[in-house]
Order: C-alpha cells, then sequence, then structure tokens
C-alpha cells in the first residue's frame, strides 16, 4: 500500500500530487504520509483570501459566525475516531490525543458560547461607554472594534497540531478573518485530517480556512498591514520570524506564543504529609509525562525547600518508575512517544547539556525499555528527572529546554529565594505554586506575575476541580512576558479583540448611535402609539422610546417596600438619623425607585416580551425623598439576534435603557434591562 501525499487546501482546492518528504510514526519508524513536492502561490492564496473568502465572512455577523463554530465543532466531534486514529502516529496516547482533539473542539464550543453571549448581531463591537466631549452632550466620543479586513496567518507547532489550529481559528472566524493555516510539517498529517474534514462539512464560506503543507515559503514577505501573524513554537524561531522585513516595515501585529521554562513552586509551609505535598509530585509527575513531556507549558523547573528537596526527589523517583512507556495502542501505556526522531536526538543533546553538573534522579539508566512491536525504532524517551543542588550559580537550567520528559528539581531557602529563581527563566507562559496559605499565594503572585502569563495556585480544595498546570482554557488568556513570546491567545473575547481594529469615534450622539448600533443617550428618539413591549423582536428598532406617566413616592411607599423587603435601613425610616446625614431627611430605596419605574414602564398584558433577565449598569444617581415625583425614559438601546434555535422558540435579545427622573428633570437611577423578545415567525 503507498504512502498517502498530504496536500495543500489553497484558494479552495486541493493541491498537491507528487511526494515529497515522508513522515514517520513516531511509534516504530514507519512511514504514514507524505509532504507534497508542489510550491505552492501565496499570491494566489492571499488573493482568494481576500477577494473571496473575506466579502463573504463579511456578509455573516458575530452571532452567525458563532453559530457555524457551533455547528463545526459538533460535526468535528461526530468523527473525533477518526482523528484519534491518525493522531497515535504522533506517539500520543488516548488521553493526549483527548488535550489535542476534544481539547480543540472544545474550544470551537467555548468560542461559540462566548459570541453568541458577548457578542452583537452586527460586525461592530462598542466599547462604551461614550464619554462626553463637551459641555452640553452634543457632541460626544468612543470606542469601536471593526473588522480587519485582512488574513490571520496562525503557524503552529507540532505538539498540538489539531487544538493549536483550532485555539487560534475559532476567534479570528468569529472576528471575520480568513486563515491560513500553517502546521509544523512533522505531525502535519493531524492538521489535514482535521481541515479535510471541516473543508467536507461545508460549513465555512469558501477560502475561509486554507492549510499549507510543508514550507510558508515566502508567504510573509506579501502581506499587508491589516494582516495578523501568529505564532508557536520556539523561541529562537519567533525571535527570527518577529523581524521579517515586511512585518517590521508594514507594523503587522505579531503574536507569538514560544515554549519556555515554566516552574511549580512548593511553598515553604508545605510539609511531608500534606495534601499539598502529594499533589506537587503528582502535578510534576503529570507534567513529566503528558504528551511525553511535549507541552509548551510543562514543568521543566520544580523549585522546592531545601530541606525537603531529597523526600521530594524518593517520591518524584518512585512515582516515575511506575509510568509504563510504549506504543499508546498496549493496555497500561500511559506515556507514549516524542513526535519524531529529530526530536528525540534534540531531546537528547539538550538533555547531555543540561546533564553537567547536575544530578540524575531518575532517567534511562533504570529500566527503560518501551513496550510493544517495532518500538525500537520509534522516538521514545526516558522520563528524566535531574537535581541542580545551586541553581543560581548554574545559569543552563534557567536556560535551556529539553522539550520533552524532562524537568529539573533545585532547592531553595526562603520565598524570596524561590521567586528569584522562578524569574530567571525570564519570562514563562505559566507557573504553579502549591501552597496552604492565602497569605503566601498572593505574595507570590504579586511578585511573579510581572514574569508569569497565568499562575495556578494549588492546594487541596482547587485540587478536586482544578485542570492542572499545563492546561490552558478558553476562557483565560494565554501566552506570557519575555521568553514566553509576549503574547497573549485564548481568554474569551479577548482573543477575538486581537483580530479586530479598535478606532476611536466622535460625533453627535444620533451620529455615534448610527455607527455603534447601540442608543447613546441625547440621541434621536422614536415615540409611536405602540408600547415597545408590544412589539416583536423584528419590529424593534433602536431607538424607540417610551417616556412614561409620573408617579410621586409617599411615605406609605417606603413603609409598605420595607416590609415587603425586610429592609428597614435607617435611611428610609429614621427621621432624626436621616437629618444627620448627607442627604438631610429621609430618602426612599434604590430598589422601590427600580420597581417604581418598571411599574411606570411595564406592559402587563402577554405579549412578545417573555422575560427579563437581568440588568446591567445599575446606578442610583441621586436620592428620591417623600414627596418627590419620578417619571422613566425607556429607549431600546441595542440587539442582539441570536438565530433560530431548535431548542427555543425564535427571539432576540434587547438591551433596554432606562432613565429614571425627577420632578426638577435631575437622573435619579439609570441602568440597562435586557430582555428576551419573541420573533413573529423562524426566519
Amino acid at each position: 500500500m503507498s504512502t498517502p501525499i498530504l496536500q495543500s487546501l489553497i484558494a479552495n482546492r486541493w493541491v498537491g500530487a507528487e511526494p515529497g518528504r515522508s513522515l514517520h510514526s513516531a511509534i516504530n519508524g514507519r512511514a504514514v504520509a507524505q509532504t507534497h513536492a508542489e510550491s505552492l502561490d501565496f499570491a494566489e492564496s492571499l488573493a482568494y483570501a481576500r477577494g473571496q473568502a473575506l466579502p463573504a465572512l463579511l456578509k455573516l455577523d458575530f452571532q452567525q459566525r458563532a453559530a457555524i463554530l457551533k455547528a463545526l465543532a459538533a460535526y468535528l466531534v461526530e468523527r473525533k475516531e477518526q482523528l484519534y486514529a491518525i493522531s497515535a502516529h504522533t506517539g500520543a496516547t488516548r488521553a493526549d490525543s483527548w488535550i489535542d482533539i476534544e481539547g480543540g473542539t472544545g474550544t470551537l464550543f467555548a468560542y461559540a458560547s462566548t459570541g453568541r453571549r458577548e457578542l452583537p448581531s452586527s460586525n461592530i463591537v462598542h466599547e462604551g461607554p461614550a464619554v462626553a466631549l463637551g459641555r452640553e452632550g452634543s457632541f460626544i466620543g468612543s470606542h469601536v472594534l471593526v473588522p480587519k479586513r485582512g488574513v490571520a496567518v496562525h503557524i503552529n507547532a507540532f505538539n498540538f497540531p489539531m487544538w493549536g489550529m483550532l485555539e487560534k481559528f475559532a476567534p479570528s472566524f468569529l472576528a471575520g478573518m480568513p486563515c491560513i493555516v500553517k502546521p509544523a510539517t512533522a505531525t502535519s498529517f493531524v492538521a489535514e485530517a482535521c481541515v479535510r474534514l471541516i473543508h467536507e462539512s461545508g460549513l465555512l464560506p469558501a477560502g475561509a480556512l486554507q492549510l499549507i503543507v510543508g514550507s510558508s515559503g515566502d508567504l510573509l514577505d506579501r502581506l499587508s498591514e491589516t494582516d495578523v501573524v501568529t505564532f508557536t513554537g520556539s523561541a529562537d524561531t519567533a525571535a527570527m520570524l518577529k523581524v521579517n522585513k515586511n512585518i517590521v516595515a508594514r507594523s503587522i501585529p505579531f503574536n507569538a506564543e514560544a515554549d519556555s521554562l515554566n516552574c511549580a513552586i512548593l511553598a515553604p509551609d508545605v510539609e511531608p504529609g500534606d495534601p499539598e505535598f502529594e499533589l506537587f509530585v503528582k502535578e510534576v509527575a503529570r507534567e513529566m509525562s503528558a504528551k511525553a513531556g511535549q507541552k509548551c507549558t510543562a514543568i521543566r523547573r520544580a523549585i522546592v525547600p531545601a530541606r525537603h528537596i531529597d523526600a521530594v526527589a524518593a517520591m518524584l523517583r518512585e512515582r516515575l518508575a511506575k509510568i509504563r512507556v510504549g506504543d499508546p495502542a498496549i493496555e497500561g501505556v500511559r506515556m507514549g512517544a516524542l513526535a519524531s526522531k529529530e526530536q528525540q536526538a534534540d531531546v537528547a543533546a539538550r538533555l547531555a547539556q543540561l546533564s553537567a553538573g547536575n544530578e540524575i534522579v531518575f532517567g534511562e539508566r533504570d529500566g527503560f525499555a518501551p513496550i510493544g512491536e517495532g518500538v525500537g525504532d520509534g522516538a521514545f524517551f526516558a522520563p528524566t528527572l535531574l537535581l541542580c543542588r545551586d541553581a543560581f550559580s548554574n545559569p543552563a537550567v534557567h536556560e535551556l529546554e529539553a522539550f520533552g520528559p524532562v524537568s529539573t528539581l533545585m532547592p531553595y531557602g526562603d520565598l524570596d529565594e524561590a521567586l528569584a529563581l522562578a524569574a530567571k527563566g525570564r519570562g514563562s507562559l505559566v507557573g504553579s505554586v502549591i501552597t496552604k496559605s492565602p497569605a503566601i499565594a498572593a505574595e507570590a503572585v504579586y511578585h511573579a506575575g510581572a514574569f508569569h502569563g497565568r499562575l495556578h495556585i494549588l492546594d487541596r480544595e482547587a485540587a478536586k476541580e482544578s485542570t492542572g498546570h499545563g492546561s490552558p482554557m478558553p476562557a483565560l488568556k494565554h501566552g506570557g512576558p519575555g521568553r514566553a513570546g509576549g503574547g497573549e491567545e485564548l481568554g474569551g473575547i479577548r482573543a477575538v479583540k486581537h483580530y479586530l481594529q479598535r478606532c476611536a469615534v466622535q460625533g453627535s450622539p444620533t451620529m455615534l448611535t448610527a455607527i455603534t448600533g447601540e442608543y447613546q443617550r441625547g440621541a434621536k428618539v422614536q415615540e409611536d402609539a405602540i408600547h415597545p413591549f408590544r412589539k416583536h423582536f423584528e419590529e424593534i428598532q433602536i431607538g424607540d422610546s417610551l417616556l412614561t406617566h409620573r408617579r410621586t413616592v409617599s411615605e406609605a411607599d417606603i413603609v409598605n417596600f420595607g416590609g415587603i423587603s425586610g429592609d428597614f435601613f435607617y435611611m428610609h425610616f429614621d427621621e432624626i438619623a436621616a437629618k444627620d446625614t448627607q442627604f438631610g431627611q429621609r430618602i426612599a430605596h434604590g430598589y422601590f425607585v427600580l420597581s417604581a419605574a418598571a411599574g411606570l414602564f411595564v406592559s402587563p398584558a402577554p405579549g412578545p416580551v417573555l422575560a427579563n433577565y437581568g440588568l446591567d449598569t445599575l446606578r442610583f444617581v441621586n436620592p428620591v425623598a417623600i414627596g418627590d415625583t419620578i417619571q422613566a425614559r425607556l429607549t431600546c438601546k441595542r440587539r442582539i439576534d441570536r438565530g433560530n434555535r431548535p431548542d427555543q422558540p425564535p427571539q432576540g435579545v434587547v438591551a433596554w435603557d432606562v432613565q429614571v427622573m425627577n420632578q426638577r428633570g435631575e437622573l435619579v437611577a439609570s441602568y440597562d434591562i435586557l430582555t428576551l423578545v419573541a420573533k413573529k415567525q423562524a426566519a
């Protein structure tokens, strides 16, 4: 049977028929695929992305693109076993591949949810609130985020060929950018299989995702000012790509996530016998063996109180000795191979350098014998634990990374020394602090936060649900300062904003309402005979408004509200005490004002408004005294069309701007009320 030739997806067609480089199974060395030998036309690729894919993407809005991400995630989950079978050739165990495959689809689901929850049904995000730029309120300013109208180029690492691709694709697609993905060649057969499934799904606009198998050629030289480049891999390669002349000359955003010498600190308050002591050992051993240590977030430096260094070394040695290494297809195997023979040679060379002047606590000499047929031709590597007795005098342990199952123990005297050792990594993606003490945790974050993109604080309470030191989560940023690349990925909606352009806008409230798609106070409103709550979602327009009738607040209102709510705060009931305050008199409950306002603007009969599910930006601006008269203005501020979902009636979200005024025209309460509003019919 011939070895399949991988193809690139360029300008919506698959390219590649001539064999190029052979790619081998990390388990037994057999050829599993070949790259194609044909050169790619990146001028054509970019022209197609800009001319075909970009307009198609921008015909969709954030909500529609989020719905596509959700459908795509579900499509891939249904076909995940195909991907698991292919991923096994990378040397990954089922658990390793789960991180890559289901971590990738999980990220798609997460960004679909984030988009549906946090983004408008348009292509402009308003970063408010607007600020007054003049005294009379007729000239205001704010910020908007708009599509960059460029292409996102994603250059990925070999260790997570699917997750690494999808965690970048999801936010850039949501932002409306076509993507050109360049996976690391060694494991590109996994990325190609995933992209084939995505292409076969027909869910994406043509050209929204293109794939490069092999060299990226002159692609970076052809990019323009509206494009974005992201990179995951070694710090050295990141530094080289970042100074590409075209990228520098055009100020093209370049986001790097580089391998770093991450650390875990066993805090000085933890003693043998504490659950935290065992947690530290388990975390270090897990990060050494998961994905055979090929994680940009793996623990490379384990920083331990000097008095416990031998106890930790003994416990780690015992735990590492129990790890079965070999063909992941064999039951009981917990650690597979490195991704390639080249990677195996690189880790061996780095380990030789790191070993100089240090002790080997556990390694190949301790009975390393991978199990399985043909594993002698695989890329297996022994879990190796080093001990550096004086890490302040050995710079290599803070500068050299063996990107495999290798970690170094290093002792410290006090917490200041531990944090100083952590900082010697010159910037890391993640650091862990294992402690029982909230005070130590706070001190550690205060000092170490400047050197780490994420800090994982682990104790017995968090351990019940902790996802672990090495697991980036879609809701939290992934990236770090210094050696870690200085970039950011993930982080929920923050990642989407990386692919949008922030622009300050100035003008009248009416103009900014039109620009932002959100009502700005002072803009023109529309009032008609139909109550806004009697309109279906499609009938409501931004600026639809109702000025209510008035209500005078009485002492009986305050007494009754106090009796119903149980709120007998002195400001509402004690005349003498209230006179001594800044208000000089009793005032109404703020929540009574809120409730009374609802009574003024709500249309009580059954209608299109299905539910009120929250308030935003609530402020009680001025007090309401007994005898004051209040009036409310309700105005449609924002509409979000969430499409038609099978699990609920067709509906959208409407945010209403509410202003409650007193008889002097002073604002007394201000907030947004969020409602679910039914549509007339399914689209």
